[in-house]
């Protein structure tokens, strides 16, 4: 049986979850919004408008996943692969990626942190059990 995590890890995972968390439900419901200005850097980033809810329903469904204590690694694993297409994205356009590659950092610092079956799988040192 994987050990509980100690009370500073937890609440550093807690916010190391909810930080990007609150990031991507913004985003998800500026999508949702579809802004003026949403749509045009959507446009700029050489998406159809058409393509603008059905990502952020996609992002909203993604993060509510990983907020839920049972689906929180399936989540995570749905966050990155969203994550990585935001990074080719801004790739392709010649903007900074970097943010989307933070985001995925935190939301796997934060899910190892507060997740027992997680740090059962990815032990911190050989000798862990």
């Amino acid at each position: 049986m994987a050990e509980t995590p100690k009370k500073w890890e937890l609440w550093v995972g807690r916010v190391l979850t909810g930080l990007p968390s609150l990031m991507l439900v913004g985003s998800a419901l500026a999508k949702l919004a579809s802004p003026a200005e949403m749509v045009a850097n959507f446009e700029k980033m050489g998406f159809k408008t058409s393509q603008l809810v059905p990502l952020g329903i996609l992002e909203l469904t993604c993060v509510v996943l990983y907020l839920v204590p049972r689906t929180a690694i399936f989540g995570a694993i749905l966050l990155t692969g969203y994550l990585g297409g935001a990074v080719v994205t801004h790739l392709r356009v010649g903007e900074p990626f970097f943010i989307p590659i933070v985001l995925g950092v935190m939301i796997w610092g934060g899910i190892y942190l507060r997740e027992p079956r997680l740090r059962k799988l990815v032990p911190r040192s050989p000798d862990a059990s």
